[in-house]
């Protein structure tokens, strides 16, 4: 039953994150498509502002909503309605500081107003934070998908015919606000429709509250701060156009980021209730997550070193785009540190140890601001692409390192034993299509049939193993 309960909960996490990755992949290649480069770098640098300061000021909140509501689940009337209160006067924080930071940043009046239409979407989103925290730690996370699934194909198609009739980046702006604050509503009333709460502050909560959340707020705010910092420098040693080149490299990567954060997200829960049990239980779980996502992360990584090219005019059709395909092959290994250091970070902040994750974004952070700017301002696209993966290497090393002191050691082979086959197997099929000068669409096809054959192979060897094993302990 509890396997059943988790998969249902990561398909429903995972389906969600897929579409949400899908939509706004649409929308940017949309904007890539009709408006150049230029607009698409408006686009990705307001957004990039509105999700630093969303994260600084909701994320925290619904990482420790989550841990803690998944050990005691009668406070789910103090978390509903004194969490939403205290997650809305942080939102109206979150966005007076991002109104100020733009307002002092020396970009066009244009720009400015982007930012400031898009930050806006910083109010809804964090108040359905709070929502969602609760579902995920009641492991009722198909309610999740089912308020927002609908609402992003929906918002998408809308975006579509407005830009196509020639509307700008305002219009797409506001509908990003607008239905953000539909899922709000929506998330807001199956909460309280499903659930008895109490319509009273509790001040002695938010106290407490606040307190606890400091280290989460920190690691959320600072951790998504670092992701966009290339983004932000780029902004003030280069243009519009260079983020735009940017950010297309980045949205090619983020369907690995959203799958392997629904799949940690999803099993975070399980996570937190393991805190207590032996250190066995805990390194077999870390494992088996991390080699769940290098199976994904290794191939990807196999095939943007192929393909880079082919895959940048084949989303975006302008030649502009070509440019970033160096950039795109530099930080496309990061798909391969990710897969270490989300299920070891979930980790360490499961079993309380959530300082170590606050050092490494601080640490990471100052580290990644110089050589960002050392590079950036030399390199431009190629040096924000480099400095990205190094950062994520020395995250690699204290996740790493903190595990081994604080909880287990990790078996690095065993881990990456079985996807590093499957990425040999799929790097002779990429040189054999390679060489064979297939277009691309023809080579992608293949190339993804090849792999789900191969996945299907090793599931069935795994399963067949497992039941053989199962059957001589029947035996005896």
């Amino acid at each position: 039953m509890a396997k059943k309960k988790l998969l249902v909960n990561s398909f429903a996490l995972i389906s969600n994150r897929i579409v949400q990755s899908v939509t706004s992949f649409v929308v940017l290649a949309l904007i890539a498509r009709t408006l150049g480069p230029f607009s698409l770098g408006q686009y990705t640098l307001a957004f990039s502002y509105y999700f630093v300061f969303m994260t600084l000021v909701s994320s925290g909140f619904k990482t420790l909503f989550t841990r803690e509501l998944s050990k005691e689940s009668s406070e789910i009337s103090s978390y509903l309605v004194s969490g939403t209160f205290l997650q809305f006067l942080f939102s109206l924080i979150g966005y007076l500081l991002l109104f100020l930071v733009v307002h002092f940043m020396p970009y066009t009046s244009d720009t400015e107003k982007i930012c400031y239409v898009i930050g806006l979407a910083i109010i809804p989103f964090s108040l359905s934070n709070i929502v969602e925290a609760i579902f995920q730690a009641q492991e009722k996370m198909h309610w999740i998908a089912i308020c927002t699934i609908p609402i992003y194909i929906v918002r998408t198609i809308i975006i579509y015919f407005g830009l196509i009739s020639g509307r700008g980046i305002i219009l797409t702006s506001a509908i990003f606000v607008i239905s953000e604050s539909a899922i709000f509503l929506q998330e807001w009333y199956l909460i309280q429709k499903f659930n008895r709460f109490r319509w009273n502050i509790d001040r002695d909560f938010i106290k407490k509250t606040i307190k606890l959340a400091r280290t989460f707020l920190a690691i959320d705010g600072i951790s998504v701060f670092r992701e966009r910092m290339e983004i932000f420098i780029i902004s003030l040693f280069s243009n519009e156009s260079t983020i735009g080149l940017y950010g297309s490299v980045m949205q090619l990567i983020q369907p690995f980021s959203i799958v392997s954060d629904s799949i940690v997200l999803a099993v975070f829960p399980k996570m937190s209730k393991m805190s207590s049990s032996r250190s066995r239980a805990k390194k077999d779980l870390a494992e088996k997550y991390i080699e769940i996502l290098l199976f994904l992360a290794i191939p990807m990584f196999f095939g943007t070193l192929f393909f880079s090219r082919h895959l940048l005019l084949f989303v975006y059709k302008d030649l502009d785009f070509a440019n970033a395909s160096i950039a795109l092959c530099i930080i496309s290994f990061g798909m391969v540190t990710r897969a270490f250091n989300k299920p070891l970070s979930y980790t360490l902040v499961a079993n309380h140890l959530e300082k170590v994750n606050l050092k490494e974004v601080i640490y990471g952070t100052i580290l990644g601001g110089v050589i960002s700017v050392m590079l950036v301002s030399q390199f431009q696209l190629e040096g924000a692409a480099i400095s990205a993966l190094l950062v994520k290497l020395f995250g690699v090393g204290v996740y790493t390192y903190a595990t081994f002191k604080r909880l287990f050691h990790l078996n690095f082979w065993q881990v990456a034993k079985r996807p590093f086959i499957v990425g040999s197997l799929m790097l002779i099929l990429f040189t054999t299509l390679n060489t064979a000068n297939i277009d691309f669409l023809s080579s992608l096809t293949v190339s993804i049939l090849v792999y789900c054959l191969i996945i299907f192979c090793i599931a069935f060897q795994s399963l067949k193993a497992s039941n053989q094993l199962f059957s001589k302990l029947l035996r005896k």
